[in-house]
């Protein structure tokens, strides 16, 4: 998953609903730009955009098949997109603990009252 240069980092890539909708669509089976198309409520061109953010950030790869280019989800990139997410969640939510845990009168404070 690439995160340098001009490149969009892959969370934000999946920040658009059309790339989700995409992805989804990828991690079913393998398309052309064509049958993506005819599944979503987008053009074309659109859809061949899209496609060109989902490769550039390293979360979609394609295969030239004769005159189509077939697209396919790289599984790599999403496991290591799990990843990041599951350890931002982590993080999340370890600081969400802290903080009410902090908030929460101890039982030696309320006695004091």
């Amino acid at each position: 998953m690439k995160t340098n240069g001009d490149n969009e980092s892959a969370w934000t890539v999946l920040g658009d609903g059309s790339r989700r909708e995409i992805l989804e669509l990828l991690t079913r089976d393998r398309m052309a730009v064509g049958e993506l198309a005819d599944r979503l409520p987008i053009s074309r061109p659109a859809v061949s955009q899209h496609l060109k953010v989902l490769k550039d950030a390293g979360v979609v790869t394609d295969e030239q098949h004769g005159t189509r280019r077939v697209y396919s989800v790289n599984a790599v990139a999403l496991s290591a997109l799990r990843d990041q997410l599951d350890a931002f969640w982590s993080r999340a939510l370890s600081g969400f603990t802290d903080a009410a845990q902090r908030s929460t009168p101890t039982e030696q404070d309320e006695s004091h009252e």
